[in-house]
């Protein structure tokens, strides 16, 4: 049988079940948005009994149970009555409807420039009865008082502050565009005692042309039945909400999860903005002078795949344990359709633990030297890491340990899994990486990678996140600044402003006739503090280095010896950098480089020998990547 039917229904009725709070908005439906000029374009064309489209509900009651809330606008008594129907789509029209054709309130929009305004909606007579006339053109909109002014406030061009001037004016309200009787009465003896009672007629051919559209008008109304599936309803409102921005899960489990009494929302958020989980993980660890942290960017969705990953392996251990040689086990997810039957008691079960999951991933990767949410991989990667982390505790604090969970990281960065099918990928290290931490088979992601010998020289900008696992690296195994001799702990990175920046300078490269696709690559950049970048200057190395030898006026000479040593730690053969031999130094940083990922990964990398030519096919309008304000 259909699990809906379509049916059409008189306007009126709707907005009378709108006001009355028989039909209301789904708790994760947005606030009415709909600026003046698309108000007035549909009061038009319901005037004309033009199509306005569909309306989709829900019959409540059934198992899916969202909280509701009245359209906005409608009276404070509607709240309490039991919705018999939920609006999944048409929200922004009946809301603009009910607004302007039936609320005898003051209209609050906003003009198409965003700004705040509240209008009254009038329809004016005559011109609604010209045919060379757009319809639009009738519906005006005029301020609080009534009076529309131009030239600064200084003219009044139409003041309708009274009856008898609407009367005057020929504008009729339309907030009375399904009783008018009591208007059409004023305005006829308005006109007879001023001898126009023909007035009257005028009148009449509005009531008939224009009103009778708005007391006949008829809405196609799908209405989806009480026992439509969850997965059915979220869907489909996903697929009829094209106009507006696409719900994301965490709106939908908000609304479930506000129909059982807890508001999740409150919970991310906080009681106060900013007092939530939410606040307490994007700040976490940040200094007081830090404007971004690593978990600056969670998303309420990444807390909720983290919670589904644990529970839903959670119920697959629980089912296997009673019975071995079950083979339909459910499977571990994190997709958007888990996230939709996350029950309650899961969440708050496990919300705690897996917000300090993620805490404790912050720490783990400080100590790869990924400090910042620029410099992060894969945002996607930090879901299954803090879930790993969750699951074993304490047992992170042990060496060996957290070796092997950066193993297992640096092969999800260096073979790009966590660029594509996220979630399966999810799904599998959550349940792999513990066992083979416990001693088991080595997961996947440490035998899927294939990480080739012609991809590091592809690597050119942040969109990369092997990029970006590079940098991390050199500082993660000591590379020291060329003129301070300073680690990259996380102190003198913010301190010092440390970014990734050219080996060989880039003006000195297009002096040199290099292709920007060669420089800007990886293989000719390294972390540098902000200071060490600009008195590099775009010399060629030879002469930035014996800059560094001499000092400078605040900066005291170095040893060539220490300079030779702070250029080993960044894989650089200093040879080579100081006869300023580009290809020299370039075939070997390479092999350094990709000796540097074996080492991290536990895997050979593909593709034979590195290529003893530098050069790549590259678009030259590949630009650097740096931070803008400290120089290139």
């Amino acid at each position: 049988m259909a699990s809906f039917t379509t049916n059409p229904i008189r306007l009126e009725e709707l907005l009378r079940e709108c006001e009355r709070g028989i039909i209301k908005l789904p708790d994760f439906q947005r606030s009415w948005v709909w600026d003046e000029e698309r108000i007035r374009s549909l009061i038009a064309s319901v005037s004309l009994a033009f199509p306005v489209g569909a309306l989709m509900t829900l019959e409540a009651g059934g198992a899916v149970e969202f909280k509701a809330r009245p359209v906005q606008g409608a009276p404070d008594d509607a709240e309490t009555y039991a919705a018999r129907h939920l609006l999944l789509d048409g929200q922004q029209r009946m809301t603009s409807l009910y607004q302007t054709c039936m609320r005898q309130r003051i209209v609050e929009t906003v003009t198409a420039r965003h700004k705040k305004v509240k209008r009254w909606y009038y329809l004016d007579i005559e011109a609604a009865l010209d045919p060379q006339r757009n319809r639009e053109d009738a519906v005006v909109g005029v301020p609080e008082d009534r009076i529309q002014r131009v030239d600064f406030g200084r003219t009044v061009l139409l003041d309708l502050s009274s009856p008898e001037y609407e009367y005057r004016d020929g504008m009729f309200p339309v907030n009375q565009v399904f009783d008018w009787d009591a208007w059409q009465d004023g305005f006829g003896d308005y006109w007879i005692a001023r001898g126009r009672a023909e007035k009257r007629d005028l009148f009449k051919g509005f009531k008939d042309d224009v009103l009778q559209n708005f007391k006949n008008y008829q809405v196609p109304v799908i209405a989806l039945a009480r026992d439509t599936s969850r997965e059915a309803v979220c869907l489909v409102f996903e697929k009829v909400n094209t106009g507006g921005k696409p719900l994301d899960a965490f709106e939908l489990v908000t609304a479930m999860y506000s129909a059982q009494g807890f508001e999740l929302r409150k919970d991310w958020l906080g009681e106060i903005a900013g007092s939530g989980r939410q606040n307490r993980l994007s700040t976490f660890g940040r200094a007081a002078d830090q404007d971004f942290g690593l978990l600056e960017k969670i998303a309420p969705t990444d807390f909720l795949q983290a919670i589904s990953l644990i529970h839903t392996r959670d119920i697959r251990v629980e089912l296997s344990a009673e019975d071995p040689g079950r083979h339909d086990l459910p499977p571990v997810s994190a997709t958007r359709q888990s996230l939709l039957n996350l029950p309650l008691d899961a969440y708050k079960t496990h919300a705690d633990a897996v917000e300090k999951g993620f805490e404790t991933a912050v720490k783990f990767l400080r100590m790869l030297r990924i400090y910042r949410v620029h410099d992060l991989p894969y945002q996607s990667q930090f879901v299954p890491l803090a879930a790993i982390l969750m699951t074993i505790g304490d047992l992170w604090e042990n060496a060996e340990t957290r070796a092997r969970i950066a193993r297992w990281y640096w092969c999800g960065v260096f073979g790009e899994l966590y660029g594509s099918a996220v979630e399966s990928r999810m799904a599998r290290d959550i349940v792999e990486v513990p066992i083979w931490l416990a001693g088991g088979d080595s997961p996947s992601t440490m035998e899927d990678p294939i990480f080739r010998v012609d991809r590091l020289r592809t690597m050119r900008t942040r969109l990369s996140a092997a990029y970006k696992g590079i940098n991390a690296m050199l500082m993660a195994k000591g590379a020291r600044d060329f003129r301070s001799g300073q680690e990259f702990d996380q102190t003198v990175f913010f301190d010092e402003s440390v970014d990734i920046h050219h080996v060989f300078p880039r003006d000195w490269c297009r002096r040199k006739g290099i292709s920007p696709g060669v420089y800007d690559s990886i293989i000719n950049k390294t972390p540098l503090t902000a200071r060490t970048n600009r008195m590099l200057g775009g010399v060629a190395p030879s002469e930035y280095l014996a800059g560094l030898e001499r000092g400078g006026v605040d900066s005291p000479p170095i040893a060539a010896t220490d300079i030779d040593n702070f250029l080993r730690t960044h894989l650089i053969d200093p040879e080579l950098l100081r006869a300023d031999d580009f290809e020299g130094f370039y075939r070997a940083r390479q092999t350094a480089l990709l000796g540097l990922i074996e080492e991290a990964t536990g895997q050979t990398v593909y593709g034979g020998e590195a290529t003893n030519e530098p050069e790549v096919d590259v678009p030259d309008e590949t630009v650097d990547d740096s931070i803008p304000d400290v120089a290139g």
